[in-house]
């Protein structure tokens, strides 16, 4: 059994439902400003309250298992990203606190208010500009970070950081459709198509863009076998778009958040192909980057135990909070 691919996919696995799972109530601040009530903001709140926190155990896990299967890939990526993935927990430590004292407050609500819709909208846009560095390469000499503290700092990663705000809060859109109802909702229907056609557009930008930046991203995407395997994606995606729209002309309630999955689901696959094991970094492959089998093993019994626990867990809390969230409910603790 190949450890280092196992720890890899689970890495991976942690990370897709990081961003599936926290990606929507984090699109719930970005779409904040468009509902200045405070009724509706309580609401929309709620529809997340009891799980939100739950959300990201997903990326203490991918984080805790990069540094105990990669170590080097670790230090390196957080030398390389220390501005940006810092500067992401500060948004999200100010979201954390947004959601406790927001709800208990009164004279300063407003402020909470600001302090979720700025910690949500930053922390995606931080981490969509980690994402876009990491496929610019981080430059490595003699298995170390050799680059400087604002090489992270280009038009590709800020793009890519712009995208990942579109991302998040069309997901946050369609999960509202399907929590809420009434006028409410209606106003959500309203939206989620304007951002469907700006998550398309970031989509052919972000494809079109990431081999024109990278050779070896262009080499793997067209000139290898994959290139046959990945032509059926665009017209995955356009079949995701034309089912989105339906969706909203039949005003179903549960058929835009799968729509808006698989706009996730195919970027992801791209991401994945896009980052080759023979080479995670500039001259480093997966193997080289990995901890001693010995280290290997012993995590991954770990990961074996507690994986099931944390998808239990989750599990049970969205479908002990399942159903449709209304005015005067409270799931705040």
């Amino acid at each position: 059994m190949d450890l280092t691919l196992a720890w890899a996919a689970i890495i991976a696995l942690g990370v897709l439902l990081y961003v599936v799972l926290d990606g929507f109530d984090l699109g719930i601040g970005i779409l904040f400003p468009f509902f200045p009530d405070q009724h509706d903001r309580d609401l929309m709140m709620n529809t997340v309250a009891p799980v939100w926190d739950g959300n990201e155990t997903w990326l203490v896990l991918g984080g805790a298992g990069l540094f105990a299967a990669f170590p080097m890939l670790y230090s390196t990526v957080l030398s390389a990203l220390y501005l940006p993935l810092v500067l992401m927990l500060v948004c999200l430590i100010f979201r954390g606190v947004s959601f406790e004292i927001r709800a208990k407050a009164s004279r300063t609500k407003h402020l909470w208010d600001l302090a979720f819709i700025g910690g949500s909208a930053g922390a995606t846009f931080f981490q969509g500009v980690a994402l876009g560095a990491f496929l610019n390469g981080i430059p490595v000499t003699d298995g170390r970070f050799s680059g400087d503290a604002f090489g992270w700092f280009t038009p590709f990663s800020m793009f890519t950081g712009l995208a990942l705000v579109v991302t998040y809060a069309l997901l946050g859109c369609c999960w509202l459709i399907a929590k809420t109802e009434g006028d409410l909702q209606r106003r959500f229907y309203r939206i989620v198509w304007p951002l469907t056609v700006l998550q398309l557009a970031t989509i052919a930008v972000v494809s079109i863009w990431t081999p024109l930046q990278d050779e070896g991203i262009a080499m793997r995407w067209f000139d290898s076998p994959l290139f046959f395997k990945l032509l059926p994606v665009p017209v995955l995606v356009l079949a995701c778009a034309w089912l989105m729209r339906r969706s909203i002309r039949s005003k179903h309630e549960k058929r835009p958040f799968v729509m808006a999955l698989g706009f996730v689901l195919l970027g992801y696959a791209g991401l994945v192909v896009s980052i080759s094991p023979h080479e995670i970094l500039p001259g480093v492959s997966l193997w080289d980057a990995a901890a001693p089998r010995s280290s290997q093993l012993f995590t991954i019994v770990g990961a074996a135990v507690i994986l099931p626990v944390i998808v239990g867990y989750t599990t049970l809390g969205y479908w002990i909070f399942r159903g449709k969230v209304r005015h005067g409910e409270h799931h705040y603790h």
